[in-house]
């Protein structure tokens, strides 16, 4: 790149005296330079565009990430509760309500706490899906950015 734009610097300086004699060899010269420089900005557009992808991309992981823990938070605590209500049988509870009181109090105690981490953690995949949607649709706009990039290139040097 550098040095076709140090051939081009010389091609421009030396070409008074030419020019002078054939005024189409300066048109093509110009033409020539105006497609380079239409050339770096495209580059530049492109590499822009790239990066941003990638931050999108590396951000998409970390959220699928973020999703896939918050969903095995939701099921355990799921299970917990599902565990918790089968160990709270009446029947054996009043056969042996003496013994078992305090591990009726712990179970009501441990399913309360597992209600909050449940709802903690269903709040939680709540807000993880949404930021998930939320980078799909920054993905889907890159797309149809790039592709009007892509396309508008294409015409551009179709003309």
């Amino acid at each position: 790149m550098t040095r076709l734009l140090v051939f081009l610097t010389i091609i421009a300086t030396s070409t008074p005296a030419l020019s002078q004699k054939d005024l189409t060899d300066s048109q093509h010269l110009r033409a020539l330079l105006e497609e380079v420089r239409q050339l770096r900005r495209d580059l530049q557009t492109a590499t822009s565009a790239a990066q941003r992808v990638q931050i999108a991309l590396y951000r998409l992981q970390l959220q699928d990430a973020a999703v896939a823990r918050a969903t095995r938070l939701v099921e355990e605590s799921h299970s917990k509760l599902t565990d918790l209500a089968d160990a709270r049988d009446r029947d054996q509870l009043e056969q042996r309500l003496a013994d078992l009181k305090r591990d009726l109090e712990r179970i009501a105690r441990d399913e309360q706490q597992w209600r909050a981490k449940a709802s903690q953690a269903e709040q939680q995949l709540r807000d993880e899906q949404i930021k998930l949607d939320s980078l799909h649709s920054l993905l889907d706009q890159l797309d149809q950015a790039l592709e009007r990039t892509g396309n508008s290139s294409a015409s551009a040097s179709n003309r």
